[in-house]
């Protein structure tokens, strides 16, 4: 493993190389390109647990990646001071705890920009129309591998696609602690008990600049003749911040709309807060919010420590590719962890509302996703036969002129831009104006 190339600031698909001596270095500008992208703002109409929330404290996907982004930091420069001591190199090549703490922080704040609309539901909306749907008469104009990437329409993948876009096109530092899952989508033999294939987090469109990214970085490959990679180092620690905050904060989200009492929300945190939570003294304080917020900022504090303690005790395995696991599995918390994420699934990600969001994307993504995307490969495929109806569709998609010239997959993928892209919102009233609901 070697960690100058794995901390590497060129930015793949540019072939520029960065000064790291610069006055902003280059991670704290992929922290501000982030910030300031129009996918990451549209992150703030998209569903984290609650569909379109009426209260001004539950969280989006927005606040919720801002707070993954702040315990990632945390993780980063705890676990970056070690590593620096353990390799010299590092910081004689000008990289600080900071720069680890910048990297974590802003693939923490990307981690969630390629999800749909609807939560992940939104994900098998999309995919319903290609697997199901009148789509499947266009399967012959794509290779095998496109049209799996059609029928499994990946938050991950469209994220890693977004990321490459002109303007953002993050360092390949940053890449790696964002690329959870470091392979395409069709996968010979694809091991679901690794955590690195669990998912994927490349489309065929993205291979080229996948390939210059597992270079660049020096990724070890699983096996050869597969893309397949071990993960990046860092993506550990992106990954315990976003389990760390959903775990934790979905029951606060939870405390606070009374799906839960107050009481049992202390109960599942007072093991994770340790002595430090004096149920006394909390009782002193009139102000739920202000309650609930103590509990939560004790127990994120000891799960920080927990997870960067695992990640340092395993960087050996790492290194090797032999670690797949998540650092809140294998941690003294984990347990209680477990009570916490079953207690979830049945109270919170199962409740009514929520429930009621999963079937609207089943509902409005299909057919979204379906009318634009037949709309768009009769244009480019049988331009004679579009109808009046089809051509009003396309002048909804922004650069639908330039797609008649783009292959029939990369048409696709752009419909699948538009569709995706759409917020909560934005997709329901579209949806609605379609059906001649709304006008």
């Amino acid at each position: 493993m070697n960690w100058l190339q794995l901390l590497s600031t060129e930015r793949p698909g540019t072939g520029k190389k960065n000064n790291l001596q610069a006055d902003r270095s280059e991670f704290e500008k992929d922290t501000d390109r982030i910030i300031f992208s129009h996918a990451f703002r549209k992150l703030q109409d998209k569903t984290q647990v609650v569909p379109l929330p009426e209260q001004d404290f539950v969280h989006t996907r927005l606040t919720h990646s801002m707070e993954v982004s702040s315990v990632g930091r945390s993780l980063g420069k705890i676990t970056g001071k070690v590593l620096l001591e353990r390799h010299p190199e590092i910081s004689g090549a000008g990289l600080d705890v900071h720069d680890f703490g910048n990297i974590i922080s802003a693939a923490c704040l990307a981690h969630d920009i390629g999800n749909p609309p609807f939560g992940h539901s939104g994900e098998n909306g999309i995919s319903i129309g290609f697997k199901e749907g009148e789509l499947k008469k266009w399967q012959s104009y794509f290779s095998e591998e496109e049209w799996y990437d059609l029928e499994h329409f990946e938050g991950n993948a469209q994220g890693f696609r977004i990321l490459m876009q002109k303007g953002l096109q993050p360092t390949a530092a940053v890449l790696g602690a964002f690329v959870k899952y470091p392979c395409t989508g069709l996968l010979p033999e694809r091991d679901k008990k690794k955590k690195s294939q669990r998912k994927f987090n490349f489309f065929m469109s993205e291979k080229a600049a996948a390939e210059d990214f597992v270079q660049t970085t020096g990724l070890r490959a699983h096996r050869e003749g597969i893309f397949s990679y071990c993960r990046h180092p860092l993506v550990f620690l992106t990954e315990a911040a976003d389990d760390i905050c959903y775990l934790i904060i979905d029951l606060e989200d939870a405390a606070r709309m009374k799906v839960l009492s107050e009481d049992r929300y202390i109960e599942l945190l007072q093991p994770l807060c340790g002595d430090s939570l004096k149920p006394e003294k909390l009782r002193t304080y009139p102000d739920l919010n202000e309650r609930l917020g103590i509990v939560r900022a004790l127990a994120i504090r000891n799960l920080i420590g927990d997870a960067s303690d695992v990640f340092l005790q395993s960087t050996a395995g790492i290194a090797e590719g032999r670690y797949e696991h998540a650092l809140t599995d294998q941690g003294r918390y984990a347990e209680q962890l477990k009570l916490i994420s079953d207690f979830s699934i049945e109270h919170i990600y199962n409740s009514q509302r929520v429930v009621e969001l999963q079937a609207s994307g089943f509902e409005i993504l299909p057919r979204l996703t379906g009318l634009f995307t037949d709309a768009a490969l009769t244009a480019c495929l049988e331009k004679e036969k579009l109808s009046a109806k089809q051509k009003n569709l396309l002048r909804l998609l922004p650069g639908w002129r330039n797609m008649a010239e783009a292959s029939p997959y990369e048409t696709t993928r752009q419909v699948l831009d538009f569709v995706s892209g759409l917020t909560d919102r934005h997709a329901l009233l579209l949806h609605k104006k379609l059906m001649g609901v709304e006008i």
